[in-house]
């Protein structure tokens, strides 16, 4: 089933193209990894598909899904990584887009933040201070969060960077269970190739514009 499709996409700023000829779906179940070096237009990428930046050019079909529909786990700031507030607390707020009219969270909410905190496995931090998480812990509890808005896709801006080996490779674990396991479709940004290359099954490599699209043993084919 196709979720989202990129038509003949360029991006600008300040009338400069940053990004152009983008062409790629994504279906029900893929895993796409979208590479290239700093600066290539990846991170412009991400902020079209979530509907924070317009194309000057081509345009982005939603099927069977909306923007607001895809959990999006972002880079953490430094600031971010002192936010005051409990893990539940964080993973909760995953659930404000579907607050709507309402001014509170309800059982459902709550219910399915507990349910996103047990398949991360950290449940028993619910009640720690986010602040005194370790790194790897910390990104498990914002892809919680991301989890609670997500219906069919999850979009995440290089989840792994600054993580010590071991959290960088529970996490990868973690989110090839969710694709695989659970039919959770993945986009996500990424500078560590070799990763790239061993979970996902689509490639979308980027250098202003669209190098590649396609599988990623195609891809392995070619390079």
């Amino acid at each position: 089933m196709e979720l989202i499709e990129c038509k003949d996409l360029s991006f600008s700023y300040e009338g400069r193209i940053v990004l152009q000829n983008v062409n790629f779906k994504v279906n029900q179940g893929d895993y796409v990894c979208i590479i290239g070096e700093n600066g290539s237009g990846k991170s412009t990428l991400v902020k079209g598909i979530l509907k924070l930046k317009n194309p000057v050019s081509g345009e982005i079909i939603y099927n069977n899904i909306s923007s607001s529909e895809i959990g999006y786990l972002p880079q953490q700031t430094d600031m971010q990584k002192d936010f005051p507030a409990s893990v539940f607390e964080v993973v909760l707020s995953g659930r404000l887009n579907s607050l709507k009219n309402r001014f509170f969270y309800n059982k459902e909410d709550k219910k399915i933040a507990i349910e996103n905190m047990k398949l991360l496995g950290i449940s028993d931090l619910k009640k720690r201070n986010y602040q005194e998480l370790s790194g790897g812990q910390q990104q498990r509890v914002l892809l919680a969060r991301a989890l609670c808005s997500a219906k069919k896709v999850i979009l995440m801006d290089e989840p792994v960077s600054g993580l010590d080996p071991q959290a960088v490779s529970e996490l990868y674990m973690l989110i090839s269970k969710l694709n695989k396991e659970h039919n959770m479709t993945v986009v996500m940004v990424s500078h560590d190739i070799d990763a790239a290359l061993k979970y996902s099954t689509h490639i979308l490599h980027l250098e202003h514009q669209q190098i590649f699209f396609g599988t990623t043993e195609d891809y392995k084919d070619k390079n």
